[in-house]
């Protein structure tokens, strides 16, 4: 009850008409996997420096209906965060604008239910650009795949230690490993655990 009201008065914050069909009924088994890479871990004063997205559908990763757009930060890249993803500031000159790449984000996810790994940080930078322009945070169903993999494995070890870390649970649900740090293979692994762990 409390998330249909929240939803209300998400829906009716809304600054812009053209992003109504966001707060429609989602399709049934339509998922989106997303991971952004940012300049550092603070919503509030960090930016994003690329989007990875990919569809799934019928249990299918589409990586031919993928979604991968770099972003031109509005402050510099430190040499910590540099050497997390290997985005530099020359890789980004040609990038876009990050209120043009979110416009064409919105449109890819459409209302599909939102997959990813630490979700809530990637829906919080999100957020942070779509609040002050539309009214509205992301109104779409989020399904964080940490939590999907707790519930898998506590089951078979009740009251044990589940390691969370993002390479324990690839290594564990035997699923191959790709660049780590990068959006669009960070989407791809995520949505991997996903339909993995859908399965069971």
């Amino acid at each position: 009850m409390f998330n249909r009201i929240r939803q209300y008065f998400n829906q009716k914050s809304l600054s812009d008409e053209r992003y109504r069909y966001l707060f429609d009924t989602p399709i049934d088994d339509e998922y989106v996997c997303f991971d952004v890479e940012t300049t550092g871990l603070d919503p509030k004063v960090d930016d994003i420096i690329s989007i990875g997205a990919l569809k799934i559908k019928d249990n299918k990763i589409l990586i031919s209906q993928k979604f991968e757009r770099f972003v031109k930060p509005k402050k510099s890249l430190d040499a910590t965060s540099i050497k997390i993803h290997q985005i530099r500031a020359c890789d980004l000159e040609e990038a876009s604008d990050i209120d043009n790449v979110i416009e064409d984000f919105l449109d890819f996810i459409g209302n599909r239910k939102l997959v990813g790994y630490y979700l809530e940080f990637d829906v919080a930078m999100i957020n942070k650009y779509i609040k002050p322009r539309f009214g509205i945070t992301l109104p779409n169903r989020e399904i964080e795949v940490s939590a999907l993999y707790y519930d898998f494995k506590i089951g078979r070890i009740p009251q044990g230690h589940v390691d969370l870390r993002f390479d324990t649970i690839m290594r564990e649900l035997k699923l191959p490993m790709m660049g780590k740090h990068d959006a669009i293979n960070d989407a791809i692994m995520s949505a991997m655990i996903f339909l993995k762990l859908k399965q069971n």
